[in-house]
């Protein structure tokens, strides 16, 4: 990656969902390649350029180092490049709950992530239950 691309991606992570990202106003030349509006909170916009989201895997292709269709509570969303990553258990199978970490590529008109981590989160039922709420606090409370 170029100087000048790491430059432009904010740390840490933002968690988001597949929805909010839909509405994400593109910013070429900025800090961040996208901007979320905290609709209804008063706070300023966040910059989103890597995120943080979780889903369920509907479909996996070999295509683009194999790229997965996820579904989390808001819609799906395209991670690319999940098979050059690192990662513990087997993740990229039908059914399997993950969290993955990745580059905004775009946000409409579905969200397309370019994978950096992917975790298998199966085995346990609270990361999914709590993952929306999660996001919602955090995006809440950050400044």
């Amino acid at each position: 990656m170029e100087a000048a691309a790491r430059e432009r991606l904010q740390t840490p992570p933002r968690k988001v969902l597949s929805g909010q990202l839909r509405f994400c106003v593109s910013r070429s030349g900025q800090t961040a390649a996208w901007q979320l509006e905290r609709t209804g909170s008063g706070k300023s916009p966040l910059d989103v350029s890597v995120v943080w989201m979780q889903g369920t895997v509907l479909e996996v292709r070999p295509d683009n180092n194999t790229t997965l269709q996820l579904l989390d509570e808001t819609g799906t969303f395209t991670v690319v490049g999940a098979g050059g990553v690192p990662k513990g258990k087997p993740c990229t199978i039908r059914g399997k709950y993950v969290m993955v970490m990745g580059v905004v590529l775009s946000c409409r008109p579905e969200p397309v992530v370019r994978a950096v981590k992917l975790t298998d989160l199966s085995d346990n039922a609270l990361h999914r239950s709590m993952w929306k709420l999660e996001v919602e606090d955090l995006q809440q409370t950050s400044p």
